[in-house]
């Protein structure tokens, strides 16, 4: 066989498979086409009745305020959360905790380096505290509130102990005479106080509440991810604060399914004296609940950015 009837050959073989190949994607092109096509005459089924939930009767708003600290509060982020309350018109509040900053004499309590805050009295302090709890009321009078103790205002009872040399009817009394449960008038305002020290709604761990499907407590972490440690340790959804740091931590659990954990931040000065000249990772902030009469829930950690939360503008839609 010649050369040349070998390079015909091999040219008419080339030329085959490129056919070949060339019907290949003929068809696959025409099976794409076809596809799209079926595809643009599919319809998403309207909901079935019920499924688009509306809202209820018995679906309530619940607020959730983190801590402020006394004379220590920010009053841009608290104008933010006052002006949002006035809107929202909650039906339940509930106060995490911190509200007062006892940073002066009781700051004997502290870890070793922390410096004791000689810019304000208690006396300020608490006159603080109970003008913010004046403004919530004001804000929001149809709602009913709960305040759970934090680290802070448990600094009053162990300051006591320790002044009555731990004689435990001597150091209630003191405790009714100067902690904040008391000089907040909270049993005129008739606001429940949680004790971090007493036991709640037949719970194993003290401090802790349980309002539907979501536990309430000031913190037990300061973890950097504290709201994922918590969750681990509490194994269903909860909120804290303490840490002043905005968080969420959602996960799926086998015993529990989908459960969520938050800390809305705080609405204090996010750099007080003890930190020094190191720069904090606060935020500031507060939480909002959107619960139906199941227990069921919408959590919305609702950031304070430059004194404004434009959360108002959501209404407005």
């Amino acid at each position: 066989m010649s050369p040349t009837t070998l390079r015909t050959a091999a040219h008419e073989k080339t030329i085959a498979a490129l056919r070949s190949e060339l019907v290949r994607t003929k068809n696959q092109l025409a099976t794409a086409v076809d596809s799209a096509a079926q595809a643009r005459k599919i319809r998403v089924a309207p909901p079935r009745p019920g499924t688009a939930r509306h809202r209820q009767a018995g679906d309530i708003v619940r607020v959730l305020i983190p801590d402020t600290h006394g004379a220590k509060i920010d009053r841009a982020a608290v104008s933010a959360l006052l002006a949002d309350l006035k809107t929202l018109a909650p039906h339940e509040i509930i106060f995490l905790g911190d509200h007062v900053d006892c940073g002066g004499f009781l700051a004997q309590h502290h870890v070793m380096g922390y410096v004791a805050e000689t810019a304000y009295s208690y006396e300020t302090d608490i006159a603080h505290a109970n003008a913010f709890l004046d403004e919530v009321a004001a804000a929001a009078p149809g709602a009913s509130c709960e305040y759970i103790e934090g680290n802070h205002e448990r600094r009053v009872e162990t300051w006591a102990v320790t002044q009555t040399l731990r004689h435990k009817s001597d150091s209630e009394m003191l405790r009714r005479l100067v902690a904040p449960e008391f000089l907040l008038k909270l049993k005129e305002r008739g606001i429940p106080y949680r004790r971090q020290g007493e036991f709640y709604d037949q719970l194993p761990v003290p401090g802790v509440i349980k309002r539907g499907k979501c536990f309430f407590f000031h913190g037990i972490s300061t973890a950097k991810n504290a709201v994922a440690a918590t969750i681990a340790r509490i194994g269903g959804n909860c909120v804290s604060a303490h840490t002043h740091r905005a968080q969420s931590d959602i996960i799926r659990m086998v015993g529990t399914g989908v459960i969520g954990s938050w800390n809305p931040g705080c609405l204090c000065e996010m750099q007080p004296l003890w930190q020094h000249t190191a720069p904090t990772n606060w935020t500031q902030g507060y939480a909002v609940q959107l619960v139906a009469p199941s227990g069921a829930f919408l959590h919305l950690n609702v950031p304070v950015l430059g004194g404004q939360t434009h959360l108002a503008s959501l209404f407005k839609l």
